[in-house]
């Protein structure tokens, strides 16, 4: 059979929109020889709808679109394509209302063929709050052209205990249509990515194919949505090879024949290649679904700063970001001179507004409060706020958006200024760790210096007094990384995060504590765009609680 892999971006809540893209792809399968065109989970809504799932006139703008949709797909096509179904049994036995399903359309008849099984409540993940499970994943089926072919939704895939050593569900959707004849399986997904995430997902899809002798067919979606980046990778396995190899980061439409031989072996990009092209798309996303075009950023001459401004520009086109540089008192001459550099290498628009003026009319302002008191943080971080406020007015003024530029190693310990260096509508590496940002920025220079030199070479500095550096109050980064993924992404006590990394105990308990405290101003962070685990709402703790580790 020849079959349409349709890697598609779509938009949550965008009927219309969604719509025209399917047909679009559905006609280009069609007359590309394809007998059936397969569709990511949800494609007809977009993922993830969260709360308008609750909205009735959401899910009859959802129904209506499908219908339209059986009717403009070609008559002569058999397509699947992710939908939401409601649940029949809800009124008798009990349940979340609507299922998460896959439904076969031919000939203008819209038939649900398949339930989602496993839904997903970690990370970022929340399904069991809207869709009940399927009870049954061995009816999960549809006979196309005399084959059958088994269904499965996403994470129905990731349950296999041979490959993962357990399950974290009872039940294997995939063992289960496999047991049940399918002659072909197909997952329908929206699995954003995360580090490793493109090379995990085939070595997972080829063991099933291998395991159960069927060929395999993984369908992901691709495009940004907020935070969750959806990088595409779909694949067609069997326990010879792929049909063809993935890609990513870009809608594609390729038909593979399942009687043809698949022998290819898939090629897999660098990780800061991945990051990259992750953290554009984010930008590029964020920006346009909001129907945006320009950005504009604080140009420090720090890294993270020339790092948010270069991917931008990678993301959205050097026209359409601007750079501003503040200068303070304290700034040193170099800081200056390295965001002129980086613009001026960008090419895109600079601006330098010194605040200075800013600072004296605060301390004008204040004194009266002030008296009495030795300069401190309140006097450092007022011209974080001063520099925020600028960027603001920037951007309210000329339509733009506020990218900030803080990383994660930074955001995990508190270290930056809330309503200061942390205002913006996005925050694209604050899912990068420190060492993750000079490693990327290097990538980056790799065919030629875009990011100036001295900018990665630099001590790390807030420059908000006199010879400040960030080593002053926090371990050098190298150190600090490991054991922030040690609490932060892993979740491990002190005592094994100090038993991996070596570094006291007293110091790991110290750093937990200030990961601890930090946690109301990481709740106020701006949406970040996911690159791992634990990431934004992927990791949720009470901003308000009393629990320290010894």
């Amino acid at each position: 059979m020849r079959i349409a892999l349709c890697q598609i971006d779509t938009t949550v809540g965008d009927f219309a929109g969604n719509t025209r893209r399917i047909v679009d792809y559905a006609q280009r399968a069609a007359q590309q020889g394809a007998e059936l065109a397969v569709f990511p989970e949800l494609a007809v809504c977009g993922y993830p709808p969260e709360d308008l799932l609750v909205r009735a006139a959401f899910l009859d703008a959802h129904d209506a679109a499908l219908a339209a949709l059986a009717a403009s797909v070609p008559p002569e096509l058999d397509v699947l394509v992710g939908c939401v179904t409601k649940n029949t049994e809800a009124l008798q036995r009990g349940g979340r209302p609507l299922h998460n399903a896959v439904a076969y359309l031919r000939g203008g008849r819209i038939r649900i063929v398949a339930r989602k099984t496993l839904l997903p409540t970690y990370d970022v993940f929340d399904e069991s709050r809207y869709f009940e499970p399927c009870r049954a994943p061995e009816a999960n089926f549809v006979d196309l052209r005399g084959h059958r072919v088994g269904i499965v939704v996403c994470e129905d895939g990731w349950n296999d205990e041979l490959f993962f050593g357990q399950r974290a569900y009872a039940v294997d959707p995939v063992e289960r249509v496999a047991q049940a004849g399918a002659e072909l399986i197909v997952n329908l997904s929206a699995s954003p990515w995360e580090r490793g995430k493109e090379e995990f997902r085939y070595r997972m899809v080829a063991a099933a194919a291998s395991r159960h002798r069927v060929p395999m067919l993984y369908v992901n979606m691709v495009g940004g949505d907020v935070g969750l980046q959806f990088d595409g990778g779909s694949l067609a396995v069997k326990s010879t090879g792929v049909a063809c190899q993935p890609v990513w980061w870009a809608e594609q439409l390729v038909v593979v024949d399942t009687a043809a031989p698949w022998t290819e072996t898939p090629q897999w990009p660098g990780l800061e290649a991945m990051q990259h092209a992750a953290i554009a798309q984010g930008i590029a996303a964020y920006v346009h679904k909001f129907g945006f075009h320009d950005v504009v950023i604080g140009l420090s001459g720090g890294i993270d700063s020339a790092l948010v401004a270069t991917l931008a520009v990678d993301a959205l086109g050097k026209e359409h970001v601007v750079g501003i540089a503040m200068p303070s008192a304290h700034s040193s001459d170099h800081s200056l001179e390295d965001a002129r550099q980086l613009a001026k290498s960008l090419g895109i628009e600079f601006h330098v507004l010194p605040i200075e003026p800013l600072q004296d009319a605060f301390a004008q302002v204040l004194r009266p409060v002030f008296a009495g008191t030795e300069p401190g943080t309140a006097e450092e971080n007022l011209q974080s706020r001063a520099r925020g406020t600028l960027l603001m007015a920037f951007a309210n003024k000329h339509g733009h958006l506020v990218l900030t530029t803080g990383n994660k190693s930074e955001c995990a310990v508190g270290y930056c200024t809330i309503y200061g260096d942390t205002n913006g509508a996005l925050a694209p590496i604050a899912d990068l760790w420190k060492t993750e940002v000079w490693a990327l920025a290097r990538w980056l220079n790799r065919d030629g210096e875009r990011i100036p030199q001295r900018s990665i070479d630099k001590p790390p500095s807030a420059e908000l007094r006199p010879g400040q550096l960030d080593a002053d109050s926090l371990p050098p980064y190298a150190e600090l990384d490991p054991v922030l993924r040690c609490l932060v992404e892993e979740e491990l006590s002190v005592a094994a995060t100090t038993a991996r990394t070596g570094m006291a105990s007293e110091r790991v308990a110290a750093l937990f504590a200030q990961v601890q405290d930090a946690e109301w101003k990481r709740s106020q962070y701006p949406p970040t765009v996911k690159l791992g685990k634990r990431c934004w709402n992927g990791r949720r703790m009470p901003v308000s609680h009393r629990y320290r580790e010894r």
